[in-house]
């Protein structure tokens, strides 16, 4: 491996055009000798004479040193600059997010705009989570998670960017004007849309139905949000759904009933792992993610 000292040197006295005019542009403190020495010892690790005088005071690239030099000019050159980007965060970089559907949807969209227009360059990685979980920042599949965790354990770091209210959702047309409770009853007839069996979400639902002494006679259980609101809207069924605006979830084609027992609202959280390396991405995100919560 080449001696990085050696090839800052050499690119010294080739550009400068000798040794003491060299010694004198140097941004450290170092003689003539020391420079040639350092020539004549990245000379001896190449195998070939890099520099050749041409004048009493000057000195010129060969053509093996013309190589050399168009190589590390663009490195040397742009090496503080790196160095001052890495100092104050100013670089793109990659980030990888996981979040739930319906935060996707309706969260992230604004958010991720933010992000663009900060770092153009930065590569973002966007996947759905199923189950609002840590575990993929702990295996390092993400760097962030969004999604409503009912616990944080001490390892990770997290900031609260949101919260869901519940809501009755049923189609629009038809849907009648009662109180959430009786209507709840009347509903038991119909199909209910939960979410996959076994789910935190399906055991809200179920919570949530017990408290009211409905039990549903039939049941089509789905992945996400997203579907059972398109189920919903197509008249095939009703159901409990979260949402981020306390007015219910934006569609023309369903009515949306506040779920008023439980009242609960749902904390959703950005987190990351407290022992994750320096990523500006993430503080540009953070920074994008905050004022959506006021």
């Amino acid at each position: 491996m080449i001696d990085l000292n050696r090839l800052l040197g050499f690119h010294l006295v080739a550009s400068e055009g000798g040794y003491a005019k060299a010694a004198r542009a140097a941004p450290y403190p170092i003689t003539q000798p020391a420079l040639h020495q350092q020539v004549k010892k990245l000379e001896a690790e190449v195998g070939v004479q890099l520099l050749e005088r041409v004048a009493k005071d000057r000195m010129q690239p060969t053509a093996a040193g013309e190589r050399l030099l168009s190589f590390v000019r663009p490195f040397l050159r742009d090496l503080p600059t790196v160095v001052r980007s890495l100092r104050t965060g100013d670089y793109d970089g990659t980030i990888s997010i996981q979040a739930e559907s319906l935060l996707i949807r309706q969260l992230l969209p604004s958010w991720l705009l933010n992000l663009r227009r900060r770092h153009p360059g930065a590569k973002i990685h966007l996947q759905e989570l199923p189950v609002g979980s840590v575990e993929p920042l702990r295996t390092g599949a993400a760097d962030v998670v969004v999604a409503h965790l009912t616990e944080i354990p001490p390892d990770i770091a997290s900031e609260q960017v949101a919260e869901v209210h519940p809501f009755l959702v049923v189609p629009r047309e038809g849907a009648p004007g009662r109180a959430t409770a009786r209507l709840l009853r009347d509903l038991q007839g119909e199909t209910f849309l939960a979410y996959p069996a076994g789910s935190r979400h399906h055991a809200l639902q179920l919570q949530a139905l017990a408290l009211h002494e409905v039990t549903p006679q039939r049941t089509i259980h789905l992945d996400t949000a997203d579907l059972i609101l398109a189920f919903v809207e197509s008249g095939l069924g009703w159901s409990l759904v979260p949402s981020l605006s306390p007015k219910g979830p934006p569609s023309r084609r369903l009515t949306a009933y506040p779920l008023v027992r439980p009242r609960v609202r749902f904390p959703v959280f950005l987190a990351w792992r407290k022992d994750t390396p320096e990523n500006p991405l993430l503080d540009s995100l953070l920074q994008c993610a905050l004022p959506a919560r006021t």
